[in-house]
């Protein structure tokens, strides 16, 4: 074990190639988070609102034939265990499970032909997207900052994105059990300065929650309608702890030209109805990332041009 660490300080290649495929496999857990968890929290939802259904009716007074017709359908999940490891990853058209040869990133699909090896369905290109775009972000994560806490907390901080931009993209959802952790990981790991000093992650979360909820809140006093998620405020808070509140307004700027131009692609190319909502969250990571990567170089060019005569 002393050799392998010695190895890997001592030697770039030896850890860029590790955690490149380290993210590769992680990519591969990627795929299951992104399409269980949001499944995961549905069936917590409908499991508390059957649990504050059957407390009403079960008030003195109050009757199932007088919620009959005002209550929605409440439809209490199946008690079979649905979790991140439980039940084990299966074909949706023909329920065959998936082996562990069947499993490998990448390989497996381009072995498989993008097809279920039970019955021949097309599997998503989703899957082996998500773990290249792991596998190369983990791989640069490694060279840009070297053997180190740093290398170790910013490849955590991109597999959270990762997860977050493609759960968004689905469902319009950025689940508190990945944006809160990551918020409270961000302020932990600067008590040492990892990143930024602690009092500029702690504005820097603090800042980067108000300026969206700032923005919700003017948007929705002058146009009655809501314009963003409170998991957008979360997601902007996580980032301001991780990388300071420097680099917030680079974030916002570079998620809104990026999220202005996807947005206006999507109208004009008429695939997507004008009053149709665009997830924020992607952007929002992708701005993250961008200025967890080159934040300080991007800023410094950007004050040496205002100070150019």
């Amino acid at each position: 074990m002393s050799e392998l660490f010695h190895l890997l300080q001592s030697s770039q290649l030896a850890f860029v190639s590790l955690c490149t495929l380290l993210g590769l496999m992680v990519g591969s857990f990627l795929n299951v988070v992104i399409h269980r968890l949001p499944k995961m929290l549905e069936r917590e939802w409908q499991l508390q609102c059957a649990e504050l259904k059957d407390q009403i009716t079960g008030l003195p007074g109050i009757g199932h034939s007088e919620l009959a017709g005002n209550s929605p359908d409440v439809r209490r999940p199946t008690p079979d265990t649905y979790n991140l490891v439980v039940p084990r990853s299966a074909c949706p058209h023909c329920g065959h499970k998936i082996s562990a040869l069947e499993n490998i990133p990448v390989i497996s699909y381009l072995l498989l032909r993008g097809k279920c090896k039970g019955c021949g369905a097309h599997i998503s290109a989703r899957y082996p997207i998500v773990e290249v775009a792991s596998g190369l972000l983990s791989g640069y994560v490694a060279w840009h900052f070297g053997f180190g806490l740093a290398a170790s907390a910013a490849l955590l901080f991109v597999w959270a994105l990762l997860a977050l931009t493609f759960i968004d993209f689905d469902t319009q959802l950025l689940p508190d059990a990945i944006t809160l952790p990551l918020l409270w990981l961000g302020l932990l790991l600067n008590l040492s300065a990892t990143f930024v000093e602690l009092h500029s992650a702690v504005v820097g979360a603090v800042a980067g929650y108000l300026a969206l909820w700032s923005v919700y809140w003017l948007f929705k006093l002058a146009t009655g309608k809501e314009g963003m998620g409170y998991g957008d405020f979360k997601l902007l808070a996580a980032i301001g702890a991780w990388l300071g509140w420097q680099m917030l307004p680079l974030v916002i700027l570079l998620s809104s030209l990026v999220g202005a131009v996807v947005g206006i692609t999507l109208i004009v190319a008429a695939r997507h109805g004008r009053n149709i909502p665009i997830p924020y969250g992607p952007y929002l990571a992708g701005g993250g990332l961008i200025a967890l990567f080159w934040g300080q170089t991007l800023t410094q060019s950007y004050l040496h041009l205002l100070a150019a005569p």
